[in-house]
C-alpha cells in the first residue's frame, strides 16, 4: 500500500511542481515502507515518484515500495544531490516540504544545495493522512484487535500485589506475542493514588485491593496503531469510585453519539465534557475528548475545545474523557472511532461497564 498517487493529485491545486518527503511518518504513508528516523526521504511530482535511502535499507525498499524510482544515497550522492538531480531533470519550481518535522539545521542544507523555492507543505500531507481509505481502516483495526487480545489476557494478572510495571512489561510482550510490530507508545499502568495522572510511567508499586488500575496502551501493525485505555477496579469499588466511572462513562457515550463527519471537533469535545461538568467534576477533566490515530498515535485534527473545523468523514479520533482527582484516583476509558457522514464505527469492541476484579 502506499499513497503516491494521492499525494500527487494535490499538487497542482497547492501549487506545488513536487513535495519532498523527509519525515518518517509522511514518507512511510507516501511509500508505504518503513525506515527509522531520518534514513530515508520520497519524493512526488506532477510526473514520477522517487524513494531514496542508504545502503542499508536499499534491498528492503526494493522489495517494498512500488510505482517509485530508488535512489541510493552515498557519500559522494548526498539527499539534496539526488534531490537536484531531480529538480533539473523535471524543471521543478515550487517544492513542498516537511516544515511542521524539518529543524532549521536541515531546512538551511536543503535551501542552500536546492534550486527552487522549498514552500511549507505539511498541512497538505495532514489533510490527507486525516481521512483513512479501506486499507487503512483495515490496519487500524487489526492493530485494535491484538490490543484487545492482550487486554483479555492482563485482566487475568491483575491482582493484589503485582506492580504496575510488571502489568506493563506483560502487556508488551502479549502485544508482540500476538502479532504486533512495536509499541504505539509506552504502556501507562497507574493504580490507586497513581491514577489521578492521565501520563504516569508504571512505578514499583504493589496493586491494592479496593483500587482502580487504569492500563492505556496500543500497538502497532502494518505500520498502523492502536490506542486503548480501560480502567479496573481490584477486589472491590466505593461508592465514589462507582460514581467518578459511571460519570466518564457517560461522559464518553455522549462524545461517541455526537462524533461524526461534519462536525467540529469542539462540538464533540462539548458533548462529553458536558457530563462531566454536569456531575460537578469538570476542574478534574484537563485534556481533550480526542485525538486522530493512524500512522503516528496522535495525528490531526484532534477532537478538542480550540479545534473549530469540521472532522472529516473517515477520520479515526479516540474517545477517551477522564477524571482525576489528585491524590486519590483517576478513571479514564478509551476506545478509537471512524467517523462517518452519518456518525461513526467503533473499532474497539473491549466491554467497558466497570468490571471489579
Amino acid at each position: 500500500m502506499n499513497h503516491f498517487r494521492q499525494i500527487a493529485e494535490k499538487l497542482e491545486a497547492a501549487g506545488l511542481d513536487g513535495v519532498l518527503l523527509t519525515r518518517e511518518a509522511n514518507r512511510f504513508y507516501a511509500s508505504g515502507f518503513h525506515s527509522t528516523g531520518a534514513d530515508g526521504a520520497a519524493l512526488v511530482t506532477r510526473k514520477k515518484n522517487y524513494y531514496f535511502t542508504d545502503f542499508r535499507y536499499t534491498e528492503a525498499a526494493g522489495r517494498c515500495v512500488r510505482d517509485a524510482e530508488l535512489g541510493e544515497v552515498s557519500r559522494a550522492r548526498s539527499y539534496t544531490v539526488l534531490t537536484e538531480e531531480v529538480i533539473q531533470k523535471e524543471g521543478l519550481h515550487r517544492l513542498g516540504i516537511d516544515d511542521a518535522a524539518m529543524t532549521v539545521a536541515e531546512y538551511e542544507v536543503y535551501r542552500k544545495a536546492l534550486s527552487c523555492e522549498l514552500v511549507p507543505a505539511s498541512e497538505l500531507l495532514d489533510g490527507l493522512r486525516s481521512v483513512k481509505d479501506s486499507e487503512e481502516q483495515e490496519r487500524l483495526i487489526a492493530a485494535q484487535r491484538i490490543a484487545e487480545r492482550a487486554l483479555d489476557e492482563i485482566l487475568g494478572e491483575v491482582r493484589p500485589g503485582v506492580t504496575e510495571k510488571e502489568l506493563a512489561a506483560r502487556l508488551q510482550y502479549l502485544m508482540l506475542h500476538f502479532g504486533a510490530e512495536k509499541m504505539s507508545f509506552d504502556p501507562i499502568v497507574v493504580s490507586g493514588p497513581n491514577g489521578s495522572l492521565p501520563h504516569g510511567v508504571p512505578s514499583e508499586k504493589k496493586i491494592a485491593a479496593g483500587e482502580f488500575v487504569t492500563m492505556d496502551f496500543g500497538c502497532i501493525k502494518d505500520g498502523y496503531c492502536s490506542d486503548m485505555t480501560r480502567t479496573v477496579a481490584v477486589g472491590s469499588a466505593t461508592e465514589e469510585m462507582r460514581r467518578v466511572y459511571a460519570t466518564v462513562l457517560a461522559a464518553q457515550k455522549a462524545g461517541i453519539a455526537a462524533a461524526r463527519g461534519g462536525v467540529t471537533g469542539q462540538a464533540v469535545d462539548a458533548a462529553a465534557r458536558k457530563v462531566i461538568e454536569d456531575a460537578g467534576y469538570g476542574p478534574y477533566f484537563g485534556h481533550s475528548f480526542g485525538h486522530s490515530v493512524g500512522v503516528e498515535i496522535h495525528e490531526a485534527p484532534n477532537a478538542a475545545p480550540n479545534n473549530e473545523k469540521p472532522l472529516p468523514a473517515g477520520a479515526a479520533i479516540s474517545a477517551e474523557p477522564g477524571i482525576y482527582l489528585p491524590g486519590k484516583l483517576g478513571v479514564r476509558i478509551e476506545d478509537v472511532l471512524i467517523l462517518r457522514e452519518d456518525g461513526n464505527t467503533d473499532i474497539t469492541l473491549a466491554p467497558k461497564d466497570l468490571l471489579i476484579l
